[in-house]
């Protein structure tokens, strides 16, 4: 088995300069990495150019607006500014127009940027999505680094591989939305904590860096700051204790390096508020919900007043009834299990037999098993920290789970048997077939066990299925094939359908013997359904869909 070391020993090196005895060449795993992450910007791409916006992207692209005219952080404050401070390098060579008498509230304002300011709502879309997967695709390359880092380039090729065919990262890495960033910073900051165990003078202060992006991004990533400390703390005592049989000095200089990689972190986070309004302007929003017990130490915190002020909008979101939907049951509430189910119905089914081999190997192989406190903790408690959320949307709140558990996967090569290698490979092939199935509509994806996108809707809603992504292929669908029609629309989305051609009424506000022609309803909508809907939709009949989010009736 190879070593786990990141890095290379340098007796393994030839003097004339050579490849080492037995050692694969390096070509032919880079010709790999180029083909599987062009597969995923290509997919990451047409799915940018055909979608819509989601409902939060307005938000964050109007935010990022501000942030480019204004260099203010009023807006959006229950997230920190750097994954908007990214949206908005793509959108600076666009330089797009923002009223300076603009007061509305951040909703209003994703909706005056994009449709009522004189913009191009497509291009500034696709300029705000861009910088998105650009940093999606070099988190493919450290989910690579880091497999081939424990398993070699073989184990590195199996683990990109099942991140690049992942449908849902594809979803998500191509939208102007912050989840794929803080798990891929994350991701990056254990990454180098792993290779930290070997030079932790060089790797440390780099994983701080990597940690404070991902806490500047989403403050999920809180949840994993003291498991990264901790080991940040372990790194120095497996560089240091083989040379320093002083258990004290060695602890307490782990102690202290992982303090200096948490100022390092804190410094990001500022930095990022730095960056937005330098002179940082800031009035405390009027209304602003409190913390009560362990929740007030929040504001004992070393970050930003407007940081501190995200985790109360955080927490006032917590304290809010949520509805959601999973398996067909509709319920108000949040379920525990409702996370691992979702990623149940929405991971190939290739992806999920390597990540329980992956993981079994991990912890079963002894040299292995050190990697495992860095791959499967972190992995763990940021789970369970999504698990007790209250808010059941959507398998974008674990993205983390794709992505690290696609590193533990690659134990699975780590076996050096041959049948471990084959069974490996035929997985992967099964996921990019499920994967490339259904291209381009990956934000409804579910696996063959649950029959395909196309019933996606049947067992998960929200931003699983429906997020508004396909307002424009309703305009393109209306247009082509029921011209003339009467048009009755709920749509459950930040588009406007008017400037996509779409003349359409409210159902909802129209007596019941009114409606009559075509009505149109998104996903999400019909699952969560008033008295009023649930009628229209029973005296219809379905007659099309679109995009697997948005079903067509016909009302006599």
């Amino acid at each position: 088995m190879p070593p786990l070391s990141p890095l290379p020993s340098t007796e393994d090196t030839p003097a004339d300069g050579g490849r080492p005895p037995g050692r694969p060449r390096r070509w032919p795993f880079a010709l790999v990495v180029i083909a599987l992450l062009a597969q995923m910007a290509v997919a990451m791409i047409t799915t940018a150019v055909e979608q819509t916006p989601t409902i939060d992207e307005p938000v964050y692209l109007g935010t990022a607006v501000v942030y480019l005219e204004q260099h203010s952080v009023r807006y959006n404050t229950e997230h920190p500014p750097l994954g908007k401070l990214i949206i908005a390098a793509g959108l600076a060579p666009a330089a797009p127009h923002l009223d300076p008498a603009f007061a509305g509230d951040q909703t209003q304002l994703g909706r005056h940027v994009l449709y009522e300011s004189g913009n191009d709502p497509g291009r500034l879309l696709l300029l705000a999505r861009l910088p998105m997967i650009v940093l999606t695709l070099l988190f493919g390359v450290v989910v690579f680094a880091f497999a081939r880092d424990l398993a070699g380039p073989v184990g590195g090729s199996v683990a990109l591989a099942l991140y690049a065919f992942s449908p849902d990262l594809i979803a998500h890495g191509s939208l102007a939305t912050l989840d794929v960033p803080v798990a891929g910073f994350l991701l990056t900051s254990v990454w180098l904590l792993w290779r930290a165990r070997r030079r932790p003078a060089l790797y440390l202060p780099l994983a701080g860096l990597a940690l404070g992006a991902a806490v500047a991004t989403k403050m999920i990533a809180l949840a994993a700051v003291p498991v990264l400390v901790l080991l940040a703390v372990l790194s120095v005592w497996h560089a240091r204790r083989p040379r320093d049989p002083r258990i004290a000095r060695v602890l307490g200089a782990g102690v202290a390096a992982a303090a200096g990689m948490a100022l390092i972190a804190v410094a990001v986070v500022w930095a990022s508020y730095l960056a937005v309004d330098p002179r940082m302007r800031w009035a405390t929003p009027q209304g602003l919900p409190a913390a009560q017990g362990v929740r007030a130490l929040v504001d004992r915190l070393p970050f930003p007043a407007p940081y501190r002020a995200g985790i109360h909008v955080q927490f006032g979101f917590e304290n809010e009834l949520w509805d959601g939907f999973l398996f067909g049951r509709h319920y108000v509430g949040s379920l525990w299990y409702y996370l691992p189910a979702a990623l149940l119905v929405k991971t190939p089914l290739g992806t999920l037999a390597l990540w329980l081999a992956g993981v079994i190997v991990m912890v079963s192989v002894p040299r292995l098993r050190p990697a495992a406190l860095y791959v499967l903790v972190p992995a763990a408690v940021l789970m369970a920290a999504a698990m007790t959320g209250n808010r059941d949307l959507g398998v974008r709140y674990a993205l983390f789970i794709p992505m690290f558990l696609a590193v533990a996967a690659a134990g699975v090569v780590a076996l050096h048997r041959r049948w471990a290698t084959v069974a490996a490979a035929v997985l992967v092939v099964f996921v990019a077939v499920s994967s490339l199935r259904t291209f381009p509509y990956y934000l409804p994806y579910s696996n063959e066990a649950f029959g395909g996108p196309a019933n996606t809707h049947l067992l998960l809603s929200d931003s699983n299925v429906d997020w508004g992504q396909d307002l424009g292929r309703l305009a393109n669908r209306l247009r082509q094939q029921y011209p003339g029609e009467r048009i009755w629309l709920v749509y459950k989305g930040s588009g406007l359908p008017s400037y996509y051609g779409i003349d359409a009424a409210d159902p909802l506000t129209a007596p019941s013997d009114q409606v009559r022609g075509l009505l149109v309803v998104s996903d999400s909508a019909i699952v969560k359904a008033d008295d009023h809907l649930h009628a229209l939709i029973d005296g219809s009949t379905p007659v099309d869909e679109v995009g697997h989010s948005i079903t067509i009736f016909h009302r006599p």
